[in-house]
């Protein structure tokens, strides 16, 4: 009976001396995470080199995790009372440090768009935006299946019966990923041709937006109303596509409609003091200009107006339109003349005298 008190004892202490062992290395876990850590990306980013600081931040929380698994593994074997030698409890610790290598892996490759524009700019090796996205995620699919192929192998899976299988069942799965093939072949053209790249606003039949991401699958587009619109490459890229970010100039184009009693000479002055205006403007671009008398409408003699803004952006263009839309209204207000507006001529017949008739004119 003493005997046995004493293996319990024993037995105890050295489970309280094992799980001591796992809480110290948590301990080291958050004193690494809080200080150490914070000095080494402190000294990183001071060498002003992004990968390096890139480097540590995608793998913090896979080290932190390394603590505890080093915790663990210690623990387990320091206890006495537990089979060392146990091939499964191996195998989980390799394939744990192949997971958590794999997990900042992919979490640097997230941050690899940096990378690729560090390319760009110090190298001739031009890597267009929409390729960024693309390039990002087929490094991070690759890593997961080199990782997943490792862990595999760690617990003695047929990696080769496994691939069989694939062959086996890839008809079915290839009926089944049609659309999913079609969508990345779709993608792949978007790619090639480049009608747009992110940041692109576009107009198609379906959309219209400003192109946030491209993926395997599908293109984000936000639209003017701040939603996302998802999308597919196949559809995208079977449809007529307006990239209005690829204009150097934008068009204003409209007629000035002036009453029939305006005079000839005061409108070729409006004529000519608009064109004044518009070729001394700074914000107007000079290589298209028409201003001319185009045309007799059913009421109103209309002056056509025709060039284009040097700036493509919204905000802006309108606020050059708004400024010569307020100049032609000076000009026409100096000049005497008046817009016109909708008109008609009713003709009412006497009962006293049938030959003469009545013209009312009515403005709607």
């Amino acid at each position: 009976m003493t005997w046995e008190l004493f293996i319990s004892y024993e037995h105890l202490i050295q489970l309280g001396i094992a799980i001591g062992i796992f809480l110290l290395f948590i301990l080291f876990r958050k004193l690494f995470a809080k200080y150490v850590f914070a000095i080494i990306l402190r000294l990183a980013r001071k060498t002003k080199i992004d990968f390096l600081s890139n480097l540590l931040l995608a793998f913090e929380k896979p080290v932190q995790w390394m603590f505890t698994l080093i915790g663990l593994y210690i623990a387990v074997r320091y206890y006495p009372y537990l089979n060392h030698a146990n091939e499964g409890f191996e195998s989980f610790m390799s394939a744990s440090y192949i997971f958590l290598i794999a997990w900042g892996l992919v979490r640097l490759s997230s941050k690899s768009s940096t990378l690729f524009r560090k390319i760009n700019d110090k190298t001739d090796i031009k890597i267009d935006e929409i390729l960024i996205p693309l390039l990002s995620r087929t490094l991070q699919f690759i890593i997961v299946a080199i990782a997943l192929t490792v862990i595999l192998q760690e617990f003695d899976y047929n990696i080769e019966g496994f691939i069989a299988g694939l062959g086996l069942g890839g008809l079915a799965i290839s009926l089944a990923a049609k659309d999913a093939l079609a969508n990345f072949l779709g993608g792949i053209v978007i790619i090639s041709e480049k009608p747009f790249t992110i940041g692109d606003w576009i107009l198609t039949p379906s959309v219209e937006g400003t192109v946030e991401d491209i993926t395997f699958r599908s293109t984000k587009i936000r639209t003017f109303a701040d939603a996302v619109v998802s999308m597919p490459n196949a559809q995208l890229a079977n449809e007529p596509i307006t990239n209005w970010s690829k204009m150097g100039k934008r068009r204003i184009t409209f007629n000035l409609a002036l009453t029939y009693e305006t005079p000839k000479e005061k409108i070729q002055s409006i004529v000519q003091r608009i064109e004044n205006v518009l070729k001394t403007h700074e914000e107007i671009h000079q290589e298209t200009i028409f201003v001319s008398f185009d045309n007799y409408n059913d009421s109103s003699l209309d002056i056509l107006l025709y060039f284009f803004t040097k700036t493509t952006v919204w905000g802006e263009y309108l606020d050059v339109k708004e400024e010569i839309n307020f100049k032609i209204l000076d000009i026409v207000n100096e000049e005497g003349a008046e817009f016109a507006r909708p008109a008609r001529k009713l003709y009412v017949e006497s009962d006293d005298l049938s030959d003469n008739q009545t013209p009312i004119r009515q403005q709607s």
